[in-house]
């Protein structure tokens, strides 16, 4: 078992808040004319929930060691790279559960997902919610400025990177670990062929 039924609805929420988020934002740019806000703002604090129920399994129930890139992967990176530079063929084997891609992709996806969120609790004082009155005054003018541009940053780059992960989990050398998302599990040829065998038995955190 590579992913638990728990990890891949958490991953399937996420993308799924995500996707809402982006749209109620962007469509109303683009001329769609509907009730985004309050959408938006609830969807928010949908992923708020998830992100934060994700870091106490993380902390408690996981490996927190397994998603860590680490100077062995730096190097290994390194070497990878400079073998390809010289025309040699590489060990891409993948050792431990995760690669070094995979990894850092989830490290930018949690700075941005996290900006997004922290910068969108500071943006609800200015909306009414069954629990205050909006404040627009709460922060200055040019506090709220820089929440604005990070918040603004952060979800344009999330559009970008959300392409990219697209891009990659279609791809057909990389579409075994997109069915592991959502059975769960990667067969043994597929394991064998992209998994280095004495670090193999790493791939579970179960």
């Amino acid at each position: 078992m590579r992913h638990a039924l728990v990890d891949r609805l958490f991953h399937w929420l996420c993308a799924a808040a995500v996707l809402i988020l982006l749209g109620t934002s962007l469509l109303p740019i683009l001329g769609f004319e509907f009730a985004w806000v309050r959408i938006h703002w609830w969807t928010g604090l949908v992923l708020a929930a998830l992100v934060g129920a994700h870091m106490v399994r993380a902390s408690f129930w996981q490996d927190l060691k397994s998603m860590w890139i680490s100077f062995a992967d730096l190097k290994r990176e390194l070497l990878c790279l400079l073998s390809v530079v010289r025309g040699n063929i590489a060990d891409s084997k993948i050792r431990g559960k995760y690669s070094f891609a995979q990894k850092a992709i989830h490290h930018a996806f949690t700075v941005v997902v996290m900006t997004v969120v922290g910068t969108g609790f500071l943006m609800l004082a200015k909306v009414d919610t069954p629990w205050w009155r909006r404040d627009p005054y709460w922060l200055s003018d040019e506090v709220w400025a820089v929440v604005y541009i990070l918040h603004d940053l952060a979800s344009l780059a999330l559009v970008t990177m959300i392409i990219v992960h697209i891009y990659f989990a279609l791809r057909p050398e990389k579409f075994y670990l997109t069915k592991s998302m959502i059975f769960g599990w990667i067969s043994g040829a597929d394991y064998t062929e992209h998994y280095a065998a004495n670090r193999r038995p790493a791939d579970s955190d179960e």
